[in-house]
């Protein structure tokens, strides 16, 4: 507890009502998983998925199952630390291949290639829940993600898939807190996004270019950058850096040596976005028009 001073006057500013209030979302979360009798989780490894798996987990036991979608544009990576987590954890979990880039309008690469790939996920764990008798689906969409241009949001619904995060009234900093909380180390892990969405808009999503971006950006986590995006505008490799970090890459020896990084995997040109990362800014490019069909749908 603590006072704050507001104009000459001040008022008791309750920090145990926050955290009360913090167990009162993870305890309705928690009874929301139990109510649901099994379930199967969407994850991807994210601090949203994981933390929802974790606590499936808590609730529901073995009557829960984590499903990954492995294909190119998942980094080898964030496959790995996935796996890596469920097993530290004893969650069960399942590898599903999933073959989203067979589909042209997902490889067109428009403002709705995300509703492909939700699209190409649910479909094939709806096949596999009614073959193992699973009651449910999930994914880790949160309160935050509510107002955002979110195509796979359309996909989760035409599936029946549900949100338990945003059931539980659960924002990201929340669930950062709740997974920081139980010793999780993913509570500090940056935010992370499929490969695809580093390609910019009406440009084919391929094997190639995924590769490509997936190269790219374990070189810049190998010079030290922590949260980075490579952002792929045919030869022009555009580099976002998380903004605490932005300053150490402004000096000549470093730019030179990402410069030579990203050469060295094929691009021909690299620009520093002086803007640092920022979640979704290729949708800057979307015009008005795809944007609102985009929420409609969602």
């Amino acid at each position: 507890m603590r006072w704050v001073p507001n104009g000459g006057l001040s008022f008791r500013f309750d920090l145990q009502s926050i955290q009360v209030e913090l167990k009162e979302k993870a305890a309705l979360l928690d009874e929301t998983l139990r109510a649901l009798g099994s379930l199967m989780v969407a994850y991807s490894g994210g601090t949203d998925s994981a933390f929802l798996a974790y606590a499936a987990h808590g609730a529901l036991g073995s009557h829960m199952l984590a499903v990954i979608a492995d294909s190119p544009s998942l980094p080898r990576k964030e496959l790995a630390a996935a796996l890596e987590f469920a097993a530290l954890h004893d969650i069960p979990t399942h590898v599903i291949a999933t073959e989203e880039l067979d589909n042209p309008d997902y490889r067109r690469n428009d403002g709705q290639r995300c509703f492909y790939c939700k699209d190409e996920l649910f479909s094939r764990m709806e096949n596999a829940r009614e073959k193992l008798g699973f009651m449910y689906i999930a994914y880790g969409m949160n309160l935050d993600d509510c107002g955002e241009v979110r195509p796979g949001q359309r996909a989760a619904e035409l599936h029946g898939v549900i949100a338990p995060l945003v059931t539980a009234g659960l924002a990201k900093a929340e669930i950062r807190a709740l997974a920081r909380e139980a010793g999780l180390p993913l509570a500090e892990k940056p935010a992370s996004a499929c490969l695809s969405s580093r390609i910019e808009y009406g440009r084919a999503v391929t094997v190639e270019a995924l590769s490509q971006v997936e190269r790219a950006e374990d070189a810049l986590h190998e010079l030290g950058f922590a949260q980075v995006r490579v952002r792929h505008h045919g030869e022009l490799a555009r580099v976002e850096i998380g903004r605490a970090e932005l300053e150490r890459a402004l000096s000549l020896d470093v730019l030179d040596r990402i410069a030579a990084a990203l050469r060295a995997v094929g691009f021909v040109y690299v620009t520093l976005d002086t803007q640092g990362y920022r979640s979704g800014s290729m949708n800057d490019v979307l015009p008005a028009s795809a944007i609102c069909a985009a929420n409609d749908r969602s």
